[in-house]
């Protein structure tokens, strides 16, 4: 087992040409606080982080799973277990 880094995930869905880059979706944001739990708002849950596969097991954001695509990023996965457009990325301090 593993742990995602502790810090701010910011998760957004893909922009086009004629605007931003990404469109922020503020729900789907979440903090890792420890090495198993994280929180959204004022609502705790727990992970579990198996190789590449996340999944909030517990609080808010139960049964959403995700796909480690580097050590700070990763993609919401749909019902099928495929990846899906949204994407999460934990923000730096100095990029806000």
């Amino acid at each position: 087992m593993e742990t995602m880094p502790i810090g701010d995930y910011v998760c957004e869905l893909p922009g086009d040409a004629s605007g931003p880059a990404g469109v922020h979706v503020p729900g789907e944001d979440f903090t890792v606080v420890t090495a198993s739990s994280y929180r959204t708002g004022d609502a705790m849950g727990s992970y579990l982080l198996a190789g590449d596969r996340l999944t909030m097991t517990s609080g808010p954001l139960q049964g959403k799973r995700y796909r480690r695509q580097s050590e700070g990023f990763v993609r919401k996965l749909d019902d099928q277990g495929r990846p899906g457009d949204l994407r999460c990325v934990r923000r730096k301090r100095n990029n806000s």
